[in-house]
């Protein structure tokens, strides 16, 4: 009987004429990506989401489907340490992904020894000849009992929520947007980037000298751009401020100006942003792993929130969300543990904050908490610990206790799990979009779509869907 932990393989003493192996394979898209990598072969045909793949189906490579037969080769009959001299093929049928393929190999001869002849076949689950040929390959000669491994999981990121975000947010009108001192390459280049895009009308306010300094090295035209000069920095951030509550501008967009001194403008008691609920900021991650986008707050503004900050902290998280398509966000509250103990306070707040949403005081989401990282994102996590919610494993909103715990899983997920990163406050009388000064264009570009989503949402009470079509993320 076959160690379903082991392979045996099949010596060339042993091996019968006659003897046949098989498996079944379907074809994946993550196959498709995989084998462009391995191989460096990027034709569109055979890559989904290409103009030329569009126009049909992708096809899948035909040395993809040769590389299943030495699967078998090499895995069953004759199993390990099975080397080929040559292989022949014709191939009859084109794959594509969704097919679920027959592999057969079978032993046609056995020549001097080491040396075997297989007979090689490809086919449709009905029967429909994909592919057949024969393989010479070099059997054993000695037993080999090897165990099964379990491969490293590999992150294929093939769907890109930021760039159907962008996409959406460009057919509304750009954002009148004052960037606060765009004087270095990054910050003007995601600027010019945006306005580029439709999704900003930026008037550039800052040391004039720098920005233009900025934009010769860029190779960059700014000439049709409006630039208010002003060398000091908490003096640009105050006149972005005035700026908006006088109307002439809609949005704010940090540039190289630190983040204390663009915030401590916005939140200002008198002549500041604020309105009767609390600031905070929401990172927006493309995380490769996951089906939609992943909401994190706070982790840019406030320090040590107490549990009526969390209210706002949570209120914000949601009404962004429902800005990018999400029809009821599923908010997990998180802490150390998903049960409540009076010795870690989080866990507390998490369970306030539930109960608060249950009863209405919260609205828009389905809330939560306490539950561990673990927990809120993997469904087998939270059903392993025997939580029965409808947000547990399937929170696409995360809350965390303080603002140290959500930047390191924020910057985790962006430096380990390479999520792509975009952010927004929230809660002012204008978004902000509160980039990091080594943000990447993209990020800045993703951060203006948030802006112009969430701009539209808060005027209109619901979320864009642009041309009738449906939300983003389909719960």
């Amino acid at each position: 009987m076959q160690n379903p932990t082991t392979i045996r393989n099949t010596t060339w003493a042993d091996l019968k004429v006659g003897a046949s192996a098989e498996i079944l394979r379907s074809c994946s898209v993550e196959d498709l990506y995989l084998f462009a990598h391995v191989s460096g072969n990027l034709n569109p045909l055979m890559l989904p989401g290409t103009d030329a793949a569009a126009a049909t189906e992708p096809v899948a490579p035909s040395i993809w489907l040769a590389s299943l037969i030495s699967a078998v080769l090499g895995n069953i009959l004759p199993g390990p340490g099975t080397l080929y001299r040559a292989h022949t093929l014709q191939f009859h049928r084109r794959v594509h992904v969704g097919d679920t393929l027959r592999v057969t190999v079978t032993c046609l001869e056995k020549g001097a020894e080491p040396l075997a002849l297989f007979g090689t076949r490809i086919e449709h689950l009905d029967g429909h000849l994909v592919c057949e040929g024969t393989a010479e390959v070099e059997v054993p000669l000695t037993t080999i009992v090897a165990e099964r491994r379990e491969m490293p999981t590999l992150i294929i990121d093939h769907k890109d929520h930021f760039a159907a975000l962008i996409d959406l947010a460009a057919q509304l009108p750009p954002l009148a947007t004052v960037v606060v001192c765009p004087e270095d390459q990054n910050s003007l280049g995601g600027a010019i980037l945006s306005a580029r895009e439709g999704l900003i009308r930026p008037v550039l306010l800052g040391d004039a000298e720098r920005i233009n300094t900025a934009a010769e090295a860029l190779g960059a035209d700014i000439s049709k751009m409006t630039i208010i000069p002003e060398r000091s920095h908490r003096a640009a951030a105050a006149r972005a401020v005035a700026m908006v509550l006088s109307g002439e501008a809609a949005a704010i967009m940090k540039g190289a100006i630190h983040s204390d001194e663009l915030l401590a403008a916005v939140v200002r008691k008198d002549g500041g942003l604020r309105t009767a609920g609390r600031i905070s900021h929401v990172f927006v991650l493309d995380v490769p792993t996951m089906d939609s986008l992943l909401f994190i707050s706070d982790a840019a503004i406030n320090i040590a929130p107490d549990l009526m900050t969390k209210v706002d902290i949570v209120q914000n998280a949601i009404d962004l969300a429902r800005a990018c398509g999400l029809e009821q966000p599923k908010v997990g509250i998180l802490s150390a543990v998903e049960t409540i103990n009076p010795n870690i306070p989080s866990t507390l707040d998490a369970a306030v904050l539930a109960k608060m949403a249950e009863r209405g005081q919260i609205r828009g989401g389905l809330v939560d908490g306490p539950l561990a990282m673990d927990n809120a994102i993997d469904l087998e996590a939270a059903r392993t610990k025997g939580i029965a919610s409808l947000v547990a494993g399937r929170a696409n909103v995360l809350i965390v206790p303080n603002l140290e715990a959500g930047n390191m899983l924020a910057k985790e997920l962006i430096f380990v799990a390479r999520a792509e990163a975009a952010g927004l406050v929230i809660g002012a009388r204008v978004p902000v979009m509160l980039t990091s000064r080594a943000d990447n264009d993209r990020a800045r570009l993703a951060s203006c779509a948030l802006a112009l989503l969430y701009d539209h949402w808060h005027r209109e009470g619901r979320a864009f869907k642009g041309n009738a079509e449906p939300a983003l993320a389909a719960e």
